[in-house]
């Protein structure tokens, strides 16, 4: 599976966009999310992915100063009240985590997380031990990763062994109760 495979599998989970609206005040641009009660300034997503929706369709590009847009083709600037899609950052730790696992299991926790009605951009937890093993010939361990989707909580511990065989058990536990437990082993 290459990385751009991933990035796209990325890309097309639910809730991977910030929606709001934006506002032009005293010569500084604001956004207002639809699902937060609060404001914040546009500015604090400068050089990130942001959609802006004109004409009846999303206009994909980078945040520049000024309200501007880049797309590959032009540079379009906001105007107030446009509405707009911000991309949403992945946790540093479990985008480290999701690198280090193999395409089956990545392939296997992801399936499982939308299955359940989470997205991975619903994180709002994750403690990666790999990062601490460093290059030990033998790594083992658990991580713990936690996913929040508005309705109900999801706890995720990721037991893993890599040495001869990479061995990845997801152990999938949600506030309701239900509990999932998938395995990858990769010779």
């Amino acid at each position: 599976m290459s990385n751009i495979y991933r990035s796209n599998i990325l890309k097309s989970q639910k809730r991977a966009y910030s929606e709001g609206t934006v506002l032009l005040e005293d010569d500084i641009w604001y956004f207002f999310e639809i699902d937060a009660e609060e404001e914040s300034e546009l500015d604090f997503y400068l050089h990130q992915e942001l959609r802006l929706y004109r004409d009846e369709e999303w206009i994909t590009g980078v945040l520049l100063e000024d309200g501007i847009l880049a797309t590959p083709y032009e540079k379009i600037r906001i105007e107030n009240g446009d509405r707009i899609l911000i991309k949403k950052s992945i946790l540093f730790s479990l985008e480290n985590l999701m690198e280090e696992i193999s395409d089956d299991a990545f392939n296997q926790f992801i399936t499982t997380l939308n299955n359940l009605n989470y997205s991975i951009y619903d994180c709002i937890f994750c403690h990666n031990h790999l990062v601490f093993l460093g290059n030990q010939k033998i790594k083992q361990g658990v991580n713990f990763i936690t996913f929040d989707n508005g309705d109900e909580i999801c706890a995720v511990q990721h037991h893993f062994t890599y040495y001869k065989k990479q061995r990845d058990r997801f152990e999938f536990t949600l506030s309701t109760g239900k509990r999932i437990v998938i395995e990858n082993i990769v010779k």
